[in-house]
């Protein structure tokens, strides 16, 4: 793997989270579960970044993985 991650793609997931829930979020962009963590960075410098939902809300998480602020989008995407 590179470096850098991957893009799965340049617009952020739009996903539904629940409150006190714990995500994996990818942060290789290399999982199959996007954008999710399924363990594919194994073997490599990246790790998922755990994060807990403070409410049940839809949010955006990046899909580029270029995001300042992860796991959330924060429209660097624009810029790529």
């Amino acid at each position: 793997m590179s470096k850098q991650p991957k893009s799965p793609q340049k617009l952020p997931y739009l996903v539904d989270v629940e409150k006190n829930k714990s995500y994996l979020w990818c942060s290789c962009g290399e999982s199959q579960s996007q954008p999710y963590c399924d363990g594919t960075h194994r073997g490599s410098d990246f790790k998922p970044i755990r994060f807990k939902a403070e409410t049940t809300r839809k949010t955006s998480l990046c899909g580029c993985k270029h995001t300042k602020n992860p796991p959330y989008c924060d429209g660097t995407h624009q810029d790529l």
